[in-house]
């Protein structure tokens, strides 16, 4: 760890956080959003050179979003980042695993990008050149670990010495899709792990802000709209409805699959309603027909921190409006997080999304990184 990332993480300058949903291929989705927000920061800062980790203090991602993030921590720049990203998809989901009673698709390729991508680099490496949170699922103590590089963390020293690629791979080894992985978390005692999608934290964003901000955890940043700046960016949304009668008329095997999808629903709904609920946010989301967008609730009685939320709507009449014109078949196909055939399409939709959304207006002033003398 370097004293000059030290200084940044503890300094008494107002934080920026970037959170990264999971979501399978549909993280594609995400390096649309990536690229403009990273453009759009050079632009404003008038350094055609900089990377995210120049503006962000910390980076956090869970599944998927833990590969971007570590990726973006180590000072990787978008361009280079998309085209791994594209490649990521199409290696690991493109080979099924012949041992089906293990996972549906064999973990070595993962493992493979992992390893091209993030080396030998870890967690507490030099070579990171921002705050950075892998949001992880430890499978045998039924604990969510948001695996972290502050030096001041209660578990750094035993956790430092974790390869990035081990930590990323735990984030992304979901359930049924990717065998668990285990490894030594200090002092001998070894740990297992799956995708840290199988908690509250598919959507970190409440994770992130808890990290920030609780007494437990190293940073101790203050609050409020002028000191705390939360970008969070989504793999994509819907309406879920499905029709009556099959939801009524179906087999009990099928209700292993379908609830804990539900419950990650319910979880991305509620970080999304608290993060609304504590911020006056200026890209607001309608959580349900009843209450609305939270734009006349305030949780606390001045705003906690600057909240943005970007995202893309995964259905017919907003891509549409996109200039996507699909079919619902199309538009249902989009939504599966293992088809890699969908990259180029989700890249496409990304981009539009997020030039249709992002806005530097949206990040105030009191944000931005000083001039270098």
């Amino acid at each position: 760890m370097s004293c000059a990332l030290l200084h940044r993480l503890t300094s008494s300058t107002p934080k920026r956080i970037l959170s990264l949903d999971g979501g399978g291929v549909r993280g594609i989705l995400m390096l649309g959003f990536l690229e403009t927000l990273e453009n759009q920061l050079r632009k404003r800062h008038g350094r055609p050179d900089m990377r995210l980790s120049d503006y962000f203090d910390l980076i956090g991602g869970t599944s998927v979003g833990s590969i971007l993030a570590a990726a973006l921590a180590m000072g990787m720049e978008m361009k280079t980042l998309t085209g791994h990203g594209m490649d990521v998809t199409t290696r690991i989901f493109a080979r099924r695993n012949w041992r089906a009673w293990h996972s549906r698709f064999d973990s070595k390729p993962l493992q493979s990008v992992l390893h091209d991508v993030f080396g030998d680099c870890m967690l507490g490496d030099e070579r990171l050149a921002t705050g950075l949170c892998i949001v992880t699922k430890r499978a045998d103590t039924r604990s969510t670990w948001p695996l972290i590089n502050h030096p001041q963390g209660r578990f750094y020293e035993m956790n430092r010495h974790i390869l990035l690629r081990d930590a990323v791979y735990a984030s992304a080894a979901a359930p049924y899709f990717f065998v668990p992985t285990k490894f030594d978390v200090g002092q001998g005692e070894v740990g297992a792990f799956v995708d840290g999608g199988v908690s509250m934290a598919n959507n970190p964003a409440w994770q992130m802000f808890l990290l920030a901000t609780l007494k437990g955890f190293p940073f101790h940043w203050p609050t409020g709209e002028d000191q705390l700046l939360m970008v969070s960016i989504g793999t994509g949304s819907w309406q879920q409805r499905d029709p009556v009668d099959k939801v009524a008329g179906a087999k009990a095997w099928n209700w292993p699959v379908e609830v804990p999808k539900m419950l990650m629903e319910d979880a991305n709904t509620q970080v999304q309603l608290l993060m609304q609920y504590m911020s006056r946010t200026l890209t607001p989301w309608t959580l349900d027909s009843e209450v609305g967008d939270l734009s006349g609730d305030l949780l606390t009685r001045e705003p906690a921190l600057s909240y943005l939320r970007y995202n893309a709507k995964l259905e017919r009449e907003p891509l549409a409006e996109l200039g996507f014109d699909l079919s619902n078949s199309r538009v249902k196909a989009l939504r599966n997080m293992t088809a890699h055939n969908n990259s180029d399409q989700l890249l496409a939709i990304g981009r539009v999304a997020a030039r249709e959304s992002v806005s530097i207006k949206h990040f105030p002033p009191c944000f931005d990184i000083p001039k270098r003398p």
